[in-house]
């Protein structure tokens, strides 16, 4: 991971010249993208002399605070969300980031259950004594799943949905639910927990996380320019790494 990750410092700081007047780039973004982001962002900063302030959140929360007035350079949420906000007037374009699908996971050590088919997951589902679901896009698509598979009223009391921008992962890793649902990036780096992989192909929900430039951004060109380096294509390997997919 870290040979990748240095092979992207090198291109990018080849491609992303310093700036001779250096910003301070206001971003509030979904936990779904910190962990490339936190390998991502530092690299501009340096070959730009920009800052970057990351204000991490759950998309319930990003909307309400931008909804009621909240001002940054970059707002990145789910891209029909970012379209609103475009409509609303707030923010003034879209640039698609990251294509994220739903991860499972387990208390590190426990029973590891079979989740390679659709079948299996429902059999999984129906074995296990609690469920912990996000209140980002995941917990919404999650529902429908479980309607069409038919079970939707035995899992019911096992669910434990937890606050907005609340991790799943940590949440499971203390033992406070047997299995874990969220986005896959959200899970593939968090301790205490045994990653068990993607939801199957035939039911797995894909997010596409996007950025908008806000209209009333302090430092419009500075957040251009920290939205083309994230979406150059020598920074994929690092959303690749983290289980996610350009934009």
């Amino acid at each position: 991971m870290k040979t990748a990750l240095y092979a992207v410092v090198a291109a990018l700081s080849a491609i992303f010249a310093p700036s001779a007047g250096a910003a301070e780039i206001k971003v509030i973004a979904s936990n779904a993208v910190r962990e490339p982001y936190r390998e991502l962002v530092p690299i501009i900063e340096k070959s730009t002399g920009h800052k970057v302030t990351i204000d991490w959140g759950g998309t319930v929360d990003i909307v309400k605070r931008v909804a009621g007035g909240e001002i940054a350079d970059i707002v990145i949420i789910p891209a029909a969300r970012i379209d609103d906000f475009v409509a609303q007037g707030r923010l003034v374009s879209r640039v698609d980031l990251a294509r994220s699908g739903v991860g499972v996971a387990v208390r590190a050590g426990a029973l590891r259950p079979d989740i390679s088919s659709a079948a299996a997951l429902r059999s999984a589902l129906l074995d296990a004594k609690s469920i912990v679901l996000s209140s980002g896009p995941s917990s919404v698509y999650l529902p429908t799943l479980f309607q069409k598979m038919g079970i939707a009223d035995e899992l019911k009391p096992k669910i434990i949905q937890i606050g907005p921008g609340l991790p799943v992962g940590e949440t499971v890793a203390r033992g406070e639910g047997e299995i874990g649902f969220t986005q896959m990036s959200e899970l593939m780096s968090v301790k205490g927990i045994d990653y068990l992989g993607p939801l199957p192909a035939e039911v797995q929900f894909i997010t596409v996380f996007s950025a908008g430039v806000h209209a009333a951004a302090p430092a419009p060109e500075a957040a251009r320019a920290l939205l083309k380096f994230l979406t150059a294509p020598e920074a994929a390997p690092v959303l690749k790494l983290h289980g996610m997919e350009p934009g």
